[in-house]
């Protein structure tokens, strides 16, 4: 599992900057946290599903958008707070396997 965490943190688009321990730190986060609404499975809960196939039609940039600055009126809160936004475009891209 390291060695995919590492590779990810180097692979992925937009993740120079994203060093493979931040990676395994982000990766720990989406299950975690995300997890806690979207479901440990990322198949639904609180939270919409998180799947691959739940994400096909979404757009990077979008989706960093919703992580970044969450969903008003709902309990997607913003993490901008938290996460720069290389980081949030990172878990965008882990969410869709890009």
């Amino acid at each position: 599992m390291r060695s995919l965490i590492a590779l990810l943190a180097l692979t992925l688009p937009c993740m120079a900057e994203i060093s493979p321990e931040r990676a395994k730190a982000l990766e720990h986060m989406v299950l975690q946290d995300c997890g806690s609404c979207h479901g440990l499975t990322m198949k639904g809960g609180l939270g919409l599903p998180l799947t691959t196939e739940a994400l096909t039609h979404a757009e990077p940039e979008g989706l960093a958008l919703t992580i970044l600055d969450g969903v008003p009126g709902t309990a997607m809160p913003p993490w901008r707070p938290l996460i720069t936004e290389d980081e949030a475009l990172w878990i965008a891209h882990y969410l869709k396997r890009d």
